[in-house]
């Protein structure tokens, strides 16, 4: 029985460690294709060939990370430990709050696609036109940009709305919107918990909720500052907006912890009783 319990724990942890490893050898070894001289014409299509395998390969990373985050937070629900990780895991497993962390998931990710430039909307273009791109389609472009930025894969699915999928952007919003999604099913949790303990959890709610949508001061900020303040001060704020997601990472790692700190009972466990 013990064996049993305690085997979920370490494949958990492995999948997500072999899904990260994997996306970061997958971009270091797509950019040794990102020089314009191996773009002959002999070479053009086994690296498009590549490039479909980038994602097959990705999309693989995305999923065991995804399976072993399932197995891990189960594994910890299983042993109704007192540390830090099974408090956040018992918080985030009822009904209620894995409603609140998909819904949040979804809707920050949308709303992450419209910010980073993966959703498209130009209603002054017009795609087929300027660009000569069929309705609907899909196009994989191998080559050459920095790394991290390509293959990048271009959808154009009407004459003004399209997709610009940038490896790195699809990086950073799955991981931001699941970060996002985790901290504000704690924090509505926390807030549930504050009403019959008043002060017992607030700030850990009152955190979670503040630091949950990293990417808006950046967009806030080029909506005060407006669309005529030239090309070169809207590229310093895309960078700066950049910089307040990647500060915000790190964040959103620690704030979960600190709201279940505030959700521990005087015994160590947690304030929420466990419900499926």
């Amino acid at each position: 029985m013990e064996k049993q319990a305690i085997k979920p724990s370490p494949k958990g942890k492995k999948l997500i460690i072999l899904g990260f490893v994997s996306i970061a050898l997958l971009f270091l070894l797509y950019a040794r294709y990102q020089d314009p001289i191996l773009m002959t014409p002999d070479a053009i299509e086994p690296i498009q060939r590549i490039a479909y395998g980038f994602y097959i390969i990705l999309l693989i990373s995305f999923g065991a990370i995804a399976f072993g985050l399932y197995h891990y937070h189960k594994y910890k629900i299983e042993q109704n430990e007192t540390d830090t990780l099974s408090i956040i895991a018992i918080t985030t497993w009822n009904k209620k709050s894995r409603k609140v962390f998909l819904t949040t998931f979804i809707l920050y990710g949308a709303f992450f696609s419209l910010v980073s430039g993966t959703l498209v909307y130009q209603p002054e273009v017009d795609f087929a036109h300027h660009y000569g791109a069929e309705i609907p389609s899909a196009v994989v472009v191998p080559c050459c940009d920095q790394p991290g930025y390509m293959p990048e894969i271009l959808v154009y699915l009407t004459k003004h709305i399209g997709l610009q999928i940038i490896p790195l952007n699809l990086v950073l919003q799955v991981i931001v919107s699941y970060l996002v999604g985790l901290n504000v099913a704690i924090a509505v949790s926390a807030f549930s918990i504050s009403k019959k303990t008043p002060g017992a959890s607030t700030i850990g709610a009152a955190t979670g909720l503040f630091i949950a949508c990293p990417t808006c001061a950046g967009s806030f900020l080029s909506l005060f500052v407006g669309a005529a303040s030239g090309i070169v001060l809207t590229l310093a704020l895309i960078q700066l907006q950049t910089l307040f997601i990647a500060i915000s990472i790190p964040i959103l790692f620690i704030t979960p912890i600190i709201m279940a700190k505030k959700l521990r009972n005087s015994d160590g466990s947690c304030s929420i009783e466990l419900m499926k």
